[in-house]
């Protein structure tokens, strides 16, 4: 039976939630949207895409979440689009590019707030991956090359990152368990066990339904 469900993966730096989703996405034959979400949002909304790169899930000094949603139902010819601060415009391309992708069907996305922007959204598993700092470290320092305390201090570094974008742009606490579906601890089963067991979620959860 095919996927019905759209899965939104939160995730600490080095806990593995990328090649998680990926595989996952794999496994349900559908679509994983991770970077190739900021080729979309910038497609779509005409912006160059290396903004969006340099804007990636960093956080911003000054937004309206209201100005999003009025902007959202005026589209990118509006004047309040053309007139917004350019920041605005990245997150409101990526949040419109998130509900087109959603709406296009079941797949995996990583990260970009996509579990706030599809709260709405009826077939929502939202998932927060989460690990143990030694677990994290060692996969950082061994995929970067770099030392325990390097890889450390990038995690650290990045999770703030994450958590401020978040925190800013939702209603919700980047990390709290209460806000997703599922939060799971990926150096418990590993890559491949975390995938398995995302994937029994989400068929049982559509056989209940």
């Amino acid at each position: 039976m095919a996927c019905k469900t759209v899965i939104t993966i939160g995730r600490q730096y080095g806990s593995g939630g990328r090649e998680i989703g990926e595989k996952l996405a794999a496994e349900l034959g559908v679509k994983c949207y991770d970077k190739e979400l900021l080729e979309r949002a910038a497609k779509e909304s005409g912006l160059c895409r290396e903004l969006f790169e340099n804007h990636d899930e960093k956080p911003t000094n000054s937004f309206l979440y209201s100005l999003v949603m009025d902007t959202y139902s005026g589209g990118y010819t509006s004047s309040a689009f053309t007139d917004m601060p350019i920041n605005h415009k990245i997150f409101l391309a990526q949040f419109n590019a998130i509900r087109k992708i959603a709406e296009e069907g079941a797949c995996v996305i990583v990260g970009r707030c996509a579990d706030y922007a599809l709260a709405d959204f009826p077939n929502l598993v939202s998932v927060f991956i989460h690990g143990d700092m030694e677990c994290k470290v060692a996969r950082i320092a061994s995929e970067y090359q770099v030392s325990s305390a390097k890889a450390k201090e990038m995690i650290i570094k990045t999770d703030k990152r994450r958590a401020s974008y978040y925190n800013y742009y939702s209603d919700k606490r980047w990390g709290d368990v209460s806000g997703y579906s599922l939060s799971v601890n990926s150096s418990v089963l590993g890559i491949d066990g975390t995938v398995r067991l995302l994937k029994d979620y989400v068929a049982l959860r559509e056989e209940k339904k």
